[in-house]
């Protein structure tokens, strides 16, 4: 299993972000990740626990008001930083989910014929980058 939590505020929500994963590590402990928007899209990712996570979003002084972040249990692609979430699609699209799609291969298959890129062995970046697509295509 993995663990979701999300913010939006009128305040950094990066210490909420770590807080709600630290409660959510026991779904998974594998990597741990997050995204933030800060006048841009910002994403760290590592591999371990969410007190390793903590530490990078100190030194990098990571503040912004809204933001995914993600603990991980593999289920497709090893346990690395690659495989980790928030997943990113090459217009920013960052992306964290739970679950299995059924049909990742085919979706990867038709989106790599289309020339995407993908950089992990995961299910869920499939839809990261079918989303930024549809959205390239005009579509809400």
């Amino acid at each position: 299993m993995c663990g979701i939590v999300a913010a939006i505020s009128t305040k950094n929500i990066s210490g909420f972000l770590i807080e709600g994963l630290s409660k959510l590590e026991y779904r998974g402990y594998d990597s741990a990740g997050l995204a933030v928007i800060d006048g841009g899209l910002k994403r760290l990712r590592n591999t371990g626990r969410v007190a390793q996570l903590a530490t990078q979003v100190k030194e990098k002084n990571i503040e912004a008001n809204i933001g995914i972040a993600h603990t991980r249990w593999a289920t497709h692609g090893e346990p690395s930083e690659r495989n980790a979430h928030p997943h990113v699609s090459k217009n920013g699209v960052a992306l964290v989910h739970n679950g299995i799609i059924e049909n990742f291969e085919q979706l990867r298959r038709e989106l790599q014929k289309d020339g995407v890129e993908f950089f992990s062995d995961t299910v869920s970046e499939v839809i990261a980058h079918l989303i930024d697509k549809n959205l390239s295509d005009g579509k809400s």
